[in-house]
């Protein structure tokens, strides 16, 4: 082909596309937007009958959503909220740099606010509603790492004193100083929500936006626009939990939350994306998800370039270059920026002839730009038919310069210089004199000025100030003891698992009149394993769009009902969001002014060891309700093997302080236990969760011995008392949950066939045990002058003589906990080391935690203490089958 030909077609094609543009043009114009979508599908299905094939993709152009026609007028005076923001990006600078210069790796994070000031600011000042007597208030989840920012406004609105920003990551100093993160337990009238455990922020914004229809559907609070308002950075989205959840809210068509991920391309130690685009990776996993996407990637600055991008070459340029090329524009000169980026075509060379290389190097990002967050801020809470994610990009460290901005070591920066702080003062151009620059002092207009004023009737307009937590729930007394009665007469000789028991007093109590609407059953799937299906017809399965197919098992009488009015959260498979749901039901005390009581039960393998991290947020937030712990075990738990068997969730709840765990064998046990929780949480206004392990080993359940109920709530109380009045050799065995009636079961073997006096203990809690025995020791020797105090188990256990067997179905620690509280020799059973798919009689005898190992183990330790011969220990090794050479199942 000539030359002269190929220009002649290249130019064809040109004018070509502009004719197309222009008609899309025209019927946009003419007939809006819905007809050009029309349109375009009707174009796609020709291609393809044509035999084109039609690439898949969920992205859209490398551009703003928004466009500049569709902007709305910005409603506020951009020139003093430019001040007041410069004003707090200085506060929260100096506040870090100032600790870390008196406490050197105190620690504190720059670089996040700097990215995302912008982002807060316009929330603040436009959109974040508090609550007030005329609205529930707006729920924002604020980014962990930008709290230095959050501080820094809260300090300009008197909330803040200065002595507690000096004492930034110091709370223990004198005057009182402020957390590192948001943590509602330290700070509860503060911080809302606990957000710096990256990942989890997210997923607990998706649950709490859904619970919040929930309360809506099903009556309990009336309809309103609150808006839930989740902050986090593009390098957090890699946290399984931050996109886990994204499918359910736009099932749940969840129009009251909204995602703002701050997209500065930088991880702590790198580019998020260095060879890709993080922002159309998240566009396309957020829009195929089913979620309202809106970018916000050029500042105004860019807006006159793209006016004249009539051939589409400078969206082309900006959609192939990677993120990590634009990591390298942020640090760059103009001069870099006009060879690398514009120079790759001649076209956008010429575009750019009359800029300087200053004006290059100082085009903004969208995410630093007021009028496009708004414009974006506003489409979302516009959007009724689902969640909305906003995409800002911005530089990390902006307004940094040399010390950090757009630099690889920029989360790490905790200190600046003097001509760094020099710089950053008059890049923000804060009244500091030159004298006091080196000091970095904090900065606060006079309470008259132009703006506090302004920032404070901002606030007034939107109800008050944020973030903020109060509690203002009445007190609520629980039912009486008389829908337990049942539970401590025992079960008259049938045989009954403790999960049954637990389902059984759930159903009571979701029949209460007074309490029972406000129960929220919570179950990931396995609510027909743990026996909770008889629930379904009754009281529902939550679903906002109701039911609108016919289940499979209609005819049956326990059929699957979703209803919108329905009260059990089933989740599906995810221990995480099940979690999240309870986070949300346990504070709506605190965010509702209700109180609401969430009942979550679980297999116990699958919850501290998987979402232990949640599970302590719950602490931090201090959420209340009840974590039922079910198919629990190492050895109740048969036929499941390795990974199913949970031998440690009682080891990984004891470092939890908000955390109460009990491991109760009998119906009765469950009943004080629950009767109690309700009445501390409700009655008492604790915030507290209860962790209590339940299994599926059916046996007899006995009435309650008179006089146990103390000592049920405490740990341990004698549930069986020797009638060997004569015997010189006494044993004491300890056992909780299903391994208590092996205990009983040995102290028949002891009596019967060797003559030994049995006690036989049950031990609901060792952490309450341990928690008191340790409070104990705490004061006895802080106080070494006064007679020395006694713990719980010791008063239990005062004039007790022989040995102490303590067996239990969790690894030996537990037991050791506090057996050196125990007046006697000790001996330790438990089941160190992974399950197997077994029987229970044969995982019990490969653990060494049955009957026959538990007397034998008594026996071994009455012969060293020379109460019984050795000829006994030789005769029951012989008689239980005992093999002194098997490998120990810790290393099997």
């Amino acid at each position: 082909m000539r030359h002269e030909d190929a220009d002649a077609i290249a130019g064809e094609v040109v004018a070509e596309n502009r004719e197309w543009i222009e008609s899309l043009d025209y019927v946009y114009e003419s007939q809006g937007p819905a007809r050009v979508l029309e349109l375009l599908r009707h174009l796609q299905v020709r291609a393809q009958q044509r035999g084109v094939q039609v690439h898949f993709s969920a992205n859209t152009p490398y551009i703003n959503t928004i466009g500049v026609t569709r902007q709305p007028a910005f409603p506020g005076s951009r020139e003093i909220e430019r001040r007041i923001k410069s004003i707090i990006r200085w506060n929260a600078m100096a506040m870090v740099v100032r600790a870390n210069r008196q406490h050197a790796g105190i620690g504190g994070h720059i670089s996040t606010f700097a990215s995302s000031a912008t982002l807060y600011e316009v929330g603040f000042n436009h959109f974040f509603r508090a609550k007030s007597a005329g609205h529930p208030g707006d729920m924002v989840f604020f980014q962990g790492h930008a709290a230095p920012g959050i501080y820094a406004r809260a300090f300009l609105e008197g909330r803040i004193t200065e002595t507690q920003m000096e004492n930034f990551r110091r709370e223990l100093a004198e005057g009182g100083g402020l957390s590192s993160y948001p943590h509602p337990y330290l700070m509860p009238d503060f911080w809302q929500f606990p957000t710096v455990s990256m990942g989890l922020s997210p997923i607990m914004a998706i649950y709490q936006a859904r619970f919040n229809r929930y309360m809506e559907d099903r009556g309990i609070k009336p309809p309103d626009d609150r808006r839930v308002w989740a902050f986090l950075g593009d390098g957090e989205t890699d946290e399984p939990e931050t996109l886990g959840a994204i499918t359910l809210a736009a099932r749940e068509r969840l129009d009251n939350l909204v995602f703002v991920i701050n997209c500065n391309l930088q991880r702590l130690d790198g580019p998020v994306r260095g060879n890709g685009k993080i922002i159309q990776e998240l566009e396309a996993a957020f829009r195929g998800a089913g979620w309202n996407a809106i970018k916000v990637i050029w500042g105004d600055d860019w807006d006159p370039l793209l006016a004249q991008d009539d051939q589409g070459l400078l969206a082309r340029r900006m959609e192939e270059v990677p993120d990590g090329q634009y990591q390298m524009y942020s640090v760059a000169g103009g001069d870099y920026i006009r060879k690398d980026f514009f120079g790759r075509y001649p076209q956008l060379a010429r575009m750019v002839d009359g800029y300087t290389d200053e004006q290059l190097q100082k085009l903004r990002r969208g995410g630093h730009d007021p009028q496009k967050i708004y414009a974006a801020y506003q489409s979302a809470v516009e959007h009724s038919e689902g969640p909305t994610v906003i995409l800002a990009k911005t530089i990390k460290g902006y307004g940094l310069g040399e010390a950090g901005e757009g630099r690889n070591v920029t989360h790490q920066q905790k200190k600046l210089n003097e001509q760094e702080l020099r710089h950053f003062r008059s890049r923000f151009g804060i009244p500091i004199p030159d004298d006091q620059i080196q000091e970095a002092p904090f900065y606060r207009p006079g309470e008259n000025s132009e703006e506090i004023r302004y920032l404070k009737e901002r606030r007034r307009a939107l109800g008050g100030y944020l973030p903020a937590r109060s509690v203002s729930v009445p007190i609520f007394r629980p039912p009486a003891k008389t829908l337990y009665t049942d539970f401590l007469k025992g079960s008259g000789g049938r045989e009954v698992a403790t999960t049954m028991a637990m389902v059984t007093l759930l159903a009571k109590l979701l029949a209460d009149e007074k309490i029972g609407r406000y129960i929220v059953p919570i179950v990931p799937d396995e609510a027909r394993t743990f026996g909770m299906e008889s629930l379904f017809r009754k009281i529902g399965i939550y679903s906002h769009v109701g039911q609108n197919y016919e289940p499979v098992d209609r005819s049956s009488l326990l059929y699957y009902k979703e209803a919108t009015d329905g009260q059990i959260l089933e989740e599906g498979i995810t221990e995480a969001g099940s979690m999240a749901s309870f986070i949300a039901a346990g504070t709506a005390y605190s965010t509702f002014d209700i109180n609401m009581v969430p009942f979550f039960f679980f297999y116990s393998m699958f919850g501290f060891q998987r979402i232990g991290d949640m599970i302590w947020a719950a602490g931090d937030v201090q959420a209340r309700g009840f974590l039922l712990g079910a198919t629990a075990g190492r050895t109740t738990l048969a036929g499941e093997g390795l990974q199913h068997q949970d031998g440690n969730s009682h080891i990984l709840a004891l470092p939890n302080p908000s955390l109460l765990a009990y491991d109760p064998a009998f119906a009765f046990e469950i009943a004080v236990i629950v009767r109690e929780g309700l009445r501390r949480m409700l009655e008492e206004g604790e915030n507290l969760v209860y962790y209590l392990t339940i299994t599926n080993e059916f046996y007899p359940m006995p009435a309650m011995p008179a006089g146990a109920e103390t000592g049920i709530l405490k740990g341990i109380y004698k549930f069986s008392q020797s009638s060997l009045k004569k015997s010189k050799a006494r044993a004491h065995l300890l056992g909780s949950g299903a391994i208590l009636n092996e205990c009983l079961k040995a102290r028949d073997l002891l009596e019967a066939d060797f003559g030994v006096a049995t006690d036989v203990w049950s031990v609901t809690s060792y952490k309450n045990l341990y928690w008191d025995a340790q409070d104990t020791e705490r004061t006895n020797r802080l106080n070494p002058e006064k007679k020395p105090r006694r713990s719980f188990l010791q008063q239990q256990t005062d004039g007790e003589s022989g040995v102490f067997v303590a067996a239990c179905d969790y690894l030996k620690a537990l037991p050791e906990s506090i057996a050196r509280q125990l007046p006697g020799p000790v001996v330790v059973l438990g089941t160190d080391g992974y399950g197997r798919s077994e029987t229970r009689d044969a995982l019990r005898d490969f653990f060494e935690v049955d009957a026959r190992h538990i007397a034998f183990s008594a026996l071994a330790a009455l012969a060293r203490e020379k109460a019984v011969p050795m000829t006994a220990v030789k005769k029951a090794r012989k008689s239980f089958q005992i093999d002194p050479e098997r490998v120990n199942p810790l290393f099997a």
